[in-house]
């Protein structure tokens, strides 16, 4: 029982840290980096389609992501949706190619990365604290049942 608690606790604060991970990835700082647009949608025959599964995005050099659709009427719904991302990025289309180049960041803009940083590892805490939480309420409604002893809940909640 105490086992299944710790695994099921150690489980979900896993996923909590993944979804911590995930979430700085989509912050852009100064590098180029194509998981920085991961999130996009694009829109394909009516539907939204990842960008992933329409393009193939790559880095040109440290400060260019290169987008290349995989069919040439694409490009400019691509473009679109660079443009209308949150990320504040302006692409340029050669031909078949979108050319995205990163803008050097700003002092406001470093700030407002550190405010966005800190509330996504914040966040996570909480998330870590309430599993952790979870866990130990289990442990005492398992001795409060007196299926385990007072000193197996020490030892569970270790």
């Amino acid at each position: 029982m105490i086992d299944d608690i710790k695994k099921d606790a150690a489980h979900r604060m896993g996923k909590s840290v993944e979804s911590l991970v995930t979430d700085l990835a989509k912050v852009r700082t100064g590098r180029a980096h194509p998981s920085l647009l991961d999130h996009l949608t694009v829109s394909y025959y009516g539907s939204d389609v990842p960008l992933k599964q329409v393009a193939n995005v790559g880095v040109e050099d440290a400060r260019t992501i290169t987008v290349q659709p995989y069919e040439q009427n694409m490009v400019s719904a691509v473009e679109k949706a660079i443009m209308e991302s949150d990320l504040g990025l302006n692409p340029n289309s050669a031909g078949t190619m979108i050319r995205v180049p990163m803008p050097p960041l700003t002092e406001e803009r470093r700030r407002d990365m550190t405010k966005i940083v800190r509330q996504e590892a914040e966040h996570a805490r909480v998330a870590v604290r309430n599993i952790r939480r979870d866990a130990n309420q289990d442990l005492k409604s398992l001795v409060k049942d007196k299926l385990i002893s007072e000193d197996d809940e020490r030892r569970g909640q270790e």
